[in-house]
């Protein structure tokens, strides 16, 4: 064999063992060295399970029925519960501040008596009862709770001062910068306050059979307080936690879910021809790309801050107030009910004195129906990741109609809303769009393929389930 011969059969082996060597590394599974490696869930709480399908409605007591008590609020729980209701939030149900008290009735947010229940509302056997009647209906009851202040002539003013917070002068103030001058800050420095706190909500729950908490203004009270709540909480029962706050480090240990501030702005934007139907993509993006998997986000059209100080939903989404309705249920997130609503309340509710909303037949409550029987039947709307992950549908009306599919391996559902005033035919081009379905609305058998075309009334939508 000459020279040239013998170096290319011996570059021609050597290739050939290369090859198979790297053939040979290829088919290895790569294992982690150490744990380091391998993924693991960011959130360490465990929801209650009767949260993973649930529907929530707000009670402001003080408006809720004419005579504003426990008593008249419980005879409307066996409505709440055909509506599909699951959890019940009640604002703060304590005792009010009269020392700088804002209004006639004053502020519930300004809590006089951790320990007590509110006279104007009823009294603890009332509230007693209420719970009782909830639980009794498959319902859960949660407590507004106000940790960051309280009002100015709570006991603890004179008992203990030094839980408080001071300003540059040395005295007591309110949150800076708000005009919340009714009440006054907490020290959370002090380790007493936060054992006083943590064994008033225990109370409440241990005695009474409280099912959790929405947490006023939860971003302004540290969060290492919260997460050792929790888990003091959790061992009495399982609870549910809702903060005021938009935060993904509050669902690490303390809370099941937060406020969906960030969806509301683009929602009403939208709604009210501000902007197009891509605003929404931003919560929509965070929310399924940077926020945990499991986290719940709270989204709705109304609650009492807005209703109050803002307007009404009406005021708010105009046309389009039952088309994001919709949204708010079948789109990632955890639907909310302010009350009032499902009654087609029009007007600003009084916050610091008695208005009572004006209740009347209306179509939103039959809406509301419809939809959290759907969210209770069809898993893919489940909350956190035991629902399916929202993945855009591209069509050819992009900035009028909203489109997106749900599927979690066991359901599945396909909507597209139309936020515009005229009525639209919309050509499905991408994404998961093709398939079987039940128009969820009109009880109509669809087969689509990709290229299709559907029509969709003006501020109108189709929610097509699988």
């Amino acid at each position: 064999m000459s020279l040239r011969l013998l170096v290319i059969s011996l570059a021609l082996s050597i290739l050939g063992a290369c090859s198979s060597e790297q053939e040979q590394v290829v088919q290895q599974p790569i294992v982690a060295s150490d744990s380091r490696y391998t993924p693991e869930p960011y959130i360490k709480l465990e929801h209650p399970e009767w949260s993973r399908k649930a529907a929530m409605y707000q009670i402001n007591t003080r408006q809720f029925t004419p005579q504003g008590t426990f008593k008249a609020a419980q005879e409307q729980l066996p409505r709440l519960q055909a509506m599909g209701i699951d959890i019940l939030w009640l604002m703060p149900i304590h005792p009010i501040g009269e020392k700088n008290r804002k209004g006639t009735l004053g502020s519930p947010y300004s809590v006089k008596d951790y320990y007590g229940v509110n006279p104007e509302f009823g009294t603890e056997a009332d509230f007693r009862a209420f719970v009782d009647a909830a639980h009794e209906l498959g319902m859960r009851v949660i407590l507004d709770w106000v940790a960051n202040h309280s009002a100015w002539d709570n006991p603890l003013v004179e008992q203990h001062p030094e839980w408080y917070s001071r300003d540059w002068r040395g005295e007591f103030h309110p949150t800076p910068w708000w005009d919340w001058t009714d009440i006054i800050d907490f020290d959370y420095s002090q380790p007493g306050i936060r054992e006083y706190m943590t064994d008033a909500m225990k109370y409440w729950v241990a005695e009474f059979g409280v099912d959790g908490y929405r947490c006023d203004v939860a971003g302004y009270v540290p969060i290492d307080f919260w997460n050792n709540l929790r888990r003091e909480l959790d061992a009495i029962k399982p609870v549910f936690m809702l903060a005021e706050w938009e935060e993904r480090d509050l669902h690490r240990e303390a809370f099941d879910m937060t406020y969906g501030w960030s969806w509301t702005g683009p929602a009403r934007a939208i709604a009210l021809g501000q902007a197009t139907a891509p605003a929404l993509f931003d919560f929509y993006v965070k929310t399924g790309e940077s926020w945990p998997a499991d986290a719940y986000r709270m989204v709705g059209t109304a609650n009492h801050d807005y209703n109050s100080w803002e307007g009404t939903a009406r005021e708010h989404f105009g046309d389009n107030l039952e088309n994001m309705t919709v949204l708010s249920v079948v789109g990632t997130g955890f639907p909310t009910v302010y009350n009032g609503q499902e009654g087609g309340n029009d007007k600003r509710l009084e916050f610091f004195e008695k208005d009572p909303i004006v209740w009347r037949d209306d179509p939103m409550e039959d809406l509301y129906t419809t939809l959290f029987t759907l969210l209770e039947q069809n898993s893919a709307l489940w909350h956190g990741d035991e629902g399916g992950k929202m993945i855009r549908v591209w069509t050819d009306k992009t900035d009028e109609v909203f489109s997106f599919s749900r599927d979690n391996g066991t359901d599945k559902v396909l909507a597209l809303l139309n936020f515009t005033p005229e009525n639209q035919a919309v050509t499905l081009n991408d994404g998961p769009a093709a398939g079987e379905y039940t128009d969820y609305f009109s009880g109509e058998r669809l087969s689509l393929e990709l290229g299709d075309q559907l029509e969709i009334d003006s501020h109108g939508w189709r929610v097509l389930v699988r």
